[in-house]
């Protein structure tokens, strides 16, 4: 099967002040897979991600060089719209962060800004949607006027995804989004990666090579600020070319 590069990043840096984070980072996303971001702490590949939507922008000092393109265009142009860029490239964060609102209007809030629902009948068909699509509809929806702060843990990431899908995003970043639940709701926020896998490209950064073997089709090794290795996440776990990814797989360090 052909491969649809979603986004297309070359040469990029990221400086903080005189301080580079990045070196030299180039890769290619697909639309058909999930890719996976590990590496040991501190090692860059959180503040890559956050450079794919231009999150970094909200940061002082921090400078970016290279090139990123989604879909062929220039997401640091002069031309790009920084909140329809948020809208196509969506973030999950690692603590749930739902809005203090309702279920409802946590997933109503995105395409409302966006004026992608025409009356109440379509808001409610994008709301229900997204949130079947996040695996919650069955739990939430005799309760769409609760706040979305009153669920568990789980259900809130959740809710924050279908917050992203919301707006029909051609991108998901996901920036370690199980780190901070426990190991059932782990097991759903991955099953319902799988089920998301190829309707949208998925980026995950994650601290668990396990979680990484499991949900992506795509890795990348990150150390000390530069990429070491991207491939298949079988031959990445199980024949790495590089040294240093056979050494952090193997767990000599990290």
């Amino acid at each position: 099967m052909t491969e649809t590069n979603r986004i297309s990043a070359r040469n990029v840096k990221v400086f903080y002040g005189e301080k580079q984070a990045i070196n030299d980072v180039s890769i290619d996303i697909a639309s058909e897979h999930v890719t996976a971001f590990i590496g040991p702490s501190g090692c860059g590949k959180s503040t890559f991600l956050r450079v794919l939507n231009r999150m970094n922008d909200t940061i002082p000092g921090c400078r970016v060089t290279g090139e990123i393109k989604l879909d062929g265009q220039d997401i640091y142009g002069p031309d790009m719209d920084v909140v329809q860029l948020r809208a196509r490239v969506g973030m999950v964060f690692q603590k749930p962060n739902p809005f203090p609102k309702s279920i409802y209007e946590n997933v109503a809030y995105g395409p409302r800004i966006h004026g992608l629902a025409n009356g109440k009948t379509e808001m409610d068909a994008i709301v229900e949607k997204s949130l079947r699509r996040a695996g919650l509809w069955d739990e939430v929806k005799d309760r769409l006027t609760d706040a979305g702060t009153a669920l568990s843990g789980g259900q809130q990431q959740r809710l924050c995804i279908a917050r992203a899908i919301a707006v029909s995003p051609e991108v998901i970043l996901m920036d370690e989004p199980c780190s901070a639940l426990d190991p059932i709701a782990t097991a759903r926020i991955e099953e319902l990666i799988d089920d998301l896998k190829g309707r949208y490209a998925i980026v995950i950064v994650t601290h668990s090579m396990q979680q990484a073997a499991r949900v992506s089709q795509r890795t990348a090794f990150f150390h000390l600020g530069t990429m070491v290795e991207y491939g298949p996440t079988e031959q990445i776990f199980t024949n790495p070319r590089e040294v240093r990814t056979k050494d952090y797989i193997t767990g000599r360090y990290g």
